[in-house]
């Protein structure tokens, strides 16, 4: 069957190896970047980010919105977060409640809303799930063991999933927790920044995982105050993807966070973001807007937004650990 990927970003091309590996899936990629559709077409790659992986022949690419949505079965969608609105508003004209699994990681900036519900909101579709959790993409395209969490507005979009993305390297584990699935994606790459604030500013992984314990706590009652269960914390795309993306400078959040702790160079910190996708970046200011207009107060989410966004002593980290009760 037909099944379209909404990017070419990293992650993209991991889920596009994940989904290959059953021989009888036709993959479409969709770009708007006419060199990696060029590129692509030459060599079946995409050399700026994986230029030793040849993606095999049920790999296909588009750059047309119709063309990528016409007769497929299935719609991932692994933007950044902040244009997936954009994406879905363009693929209105041509989407006919087709399922659709969200990838992406993050809240709308404009709306503050989970990603399940923007989608919903244009697309006017329950056909929706999400997945999340401890994967980084160059570990789906070596084909390392890895798991992901999956919630999603009803069975039929989850078990369509499943039954085409895991395989006998990736695992996933259903949750009835569609949005607590979805905070738990977003926040961890806020505390990814932190950890690597931490490292760059010359502390050991003993304070590291003060840090991410610490957090824990804190993002169970994000959690619970945001709308979503606290025993999520527990599940892949809890604890599980905490620990990768807060122990690792694969993660771009981590090594901005490090960027962050290790100069003082508002230029190298605003190159780095122009250089990179730091999801974490922009969802810090919707969930510390989240968490405001709700009324709720994690000091740790306001210590971080102060440091990122106010130009605060990135040293006030970890003296605040140290006096937290």
């Amino acid at each position: 069957m037909k099944i379209t990927i909404m990017g070419t970003g990293a992650y993209s091309l991991g889920i596009a190896k994940m989904l290959s590996k059953r021989l009888d899936n036709e993959i479409m990629l969709w770009t708007e970047n006419a060199d990696t559709k060029k590129e692509f077409l030459v060599s079946h790659q995409v050399p700026r980010i994986f230029p030793d992986i040849i993606y095999p022949n049920n790999v296909s690419i588009t750059d047309s919105y119709e063309e990528a949505l016409k007769d497929t079965s299935l719609i991932f969608l692994i933007t950044s977060a902040k244009y997936i609105a954009s994406v879905c508003e363009n693929m209105r004209p041509f989407y006919h409640d087709t399922p659709i699994c969200i990838a992406s990681k993050g809240i709308e900036d404009q709306t503050l809303n989970p990603l399940s519900v923007v989608v919903h909101n244009i697309l006017k579709t329950n056909n929706i799930c999400v997945i999340s959790g401890p994967t980084f993409a160059i570990d789906l395209v070596n084909e390392e063991p890895a798991a992901l969490a999956i919630a999603g507005l009803n069975k039929k979009t989850i078990n369509l999933v499943r039954n085409n993305l895991a395989n006998d390297t990736l695992k996933l584990r259903v949750s009835t927790d569609l949005i607590g699935i979805q905070l738990c994606g977003s926040i961890k790459n806020i505390i990814a920044i932190a950890a690597g604030i931490l490292k760059g500013l010359g502390y050991s992984e003993s304070t590291q995982a003060f840090l991410i314990n610490e957090s824990l706590h804190d993002m169970k009652n994000i959690i619970h105050a945001l709308g979503g269960k606290k025993k999520t914390i527990l599940s892949f795309a809890g604890v599980g993807d905490l620990l990768l993306t807060c122990s690792s400078p694969k993660s771009r959040n981590y090594s901005f966070g490090y960027v962050i702790g290790s100069t003082k160079s508002h230029k190298k910190i605003e190159e780095y973001l122009k250089e990179n996708t730091v999801e974490g970046y922009y969802t810090l200011n919707s969930i510390y807007l989240m968490l405001q207009k709700k009324g709720v107060n994690i000091p740790l989410i306001n210590l971080i937004y102060d440091i990122v966004c106010n130009g605060k002593d990135p040293a006030s980290l970890a003296n605040f650990l140290i006096s937290k009760e």
